[in-house]
């Protein structure tokens, strides 16, 4: 059994800065790629951030040069440094991992967290 606890979110002005993490818990993981996604009200889920265990990332267009997503693989966990964070980027703050079972891969989802930005 594979769980994921998110922490970090949380009310700012805009042009202020969060730091959101995200922890994996289970026996003898094989994490992958890990990743945050976000989901606005009436929006879509969107992928925000992507790190891969040998430490390559990947950004949203809309996110690059305000967000750093970085993880401890020792801890299985991730991180989303957020920086200049404007309206817009109010959403539900989703963490995913993508796990290794023998042969397998699988998605495992945190319960969200939740960001709000004020102007």
């Amino acid at each position: 059994q594979v769980r994921l606890v998110e922490s970090g979110g949380g009310l700012v002005q805009a042009g202020g800065s969060l730091r959101l993490s995200c922890a994996a818990s289970g026996s003898s993981l094989t994490i992958n790629a890990m990743n945050w996604y976000r989901q606005a009200p009436g929006k879509q889920r969107e992928l925000v951030a992507t790190i891969t265990h040998g430490g390559s990332t990947n950004y949203a267009y809309s996110v690059k040069g305000r967000f750093t997503i970085s993880r401890d693989n020792a801890k299985n966990t991730v991180f989303l440094q957020m920086n200049s964070l404007k309206p817009e980027d109010t959403a539900v703050y989703y963490c995913n991992a993508e796990v290794r079972i023998t042969t397998r891969e699988y998605a495992y989802w945190g319960q969200g967290t939740q960001v709000t930005v004020s102007s």
